[in-house]
């Protein structure tokens, strides 16, 4: 029987949500180069695949954290699933900006989020973990409790690892970088010589080069 993890990566692979090309690799904005892009927000455009990632979302969030009284999505990119989340929950919702806005009441946390809310937060995609980390720390210094994070998918890096763990939230993902690679073997989406370009990587991903 097939993992939910690998059903979402064959689903990403074929929108092409998810990119691989250790030969060509991309640019990310912090200027790591890397072998694989993903752009989740692609999958909103998928009707199927949009109820299908709110639904296994709500049910990781059922199962692990039954006790959440409000949900949280970071912006920009876990706006739309956070929304749609709550809204199978029937729980309120909230988003959380990268940054205060800079004009208004300068919120960093848009939307009603009452005081000791035990909160879920959110989030598209996990590479460092360092945007879930300030989203944390917004929504525990707004007097909050985040009792869990749940995101579509993590590259597995160490470092958001041990993030995690100093921060002492649970976090759980619906796919990961090695059931991309696991599904993306299988389709021939790469081959067998392109693995351990891609596993090397991920072991060092700001000092990679694909020379």
């Amino acid at each position: 029987m097939e993992t939910i993890e690998q059903i979402l990566a064959r689903k990403l692979l074929k929108i092409k949500a998810v990119k691989l090309q250790p030969a060509n690799p991309f640019i990310w904005a912090s200027g790591w180069k890397s072998p694989i892009y993903c752009d989740n927000r692609k999958t909103l455009s998928y009707p199927a695949l949009r109820n299908f990632i709110k639904l296994e979302l709500a049910r990781m969030i059922i199962e692990n954290f039954e006790s959440a009284t409000a949900i949280a999505g970071i912006a920009t990119g876990a706006i739309a699933q956070g929304a749609m989340v709550a809204e199978e929950l029937n729980l309120p919702f909230v988003y959380i900006r990268a940054t205060p806005k800079d004009h208004g009441l300068e919120n960093l946390i848009e939307g009603d989020l009452k005081p000791k809310s035990k909160v879920v937060i959110i989030e598209d995609l996990i590479s460092t973990g360092g945007s879930s980390i300030k989203a944390i720390e917004a929504v525990r210094n707004a007097g909050c409790d985040v009792i869990g994070m749940v995101a579509i998918f993590t590259y597995g890096f160490s470092l958001s690892e041990e993030r995690f763990k100093e921060a002492k939230v649970k976090w759980i993902t619906l796919c990961n970088y090695d059931a991309i690679l696991d599904e993306a073997l299988k389709t021939d989406y790469i081959d067998e010589s392109e693995i351990k370009t891609l596993q090397e990587w991920r072991k060092n991903p700001a000092q990679w080069n694909p020379k």
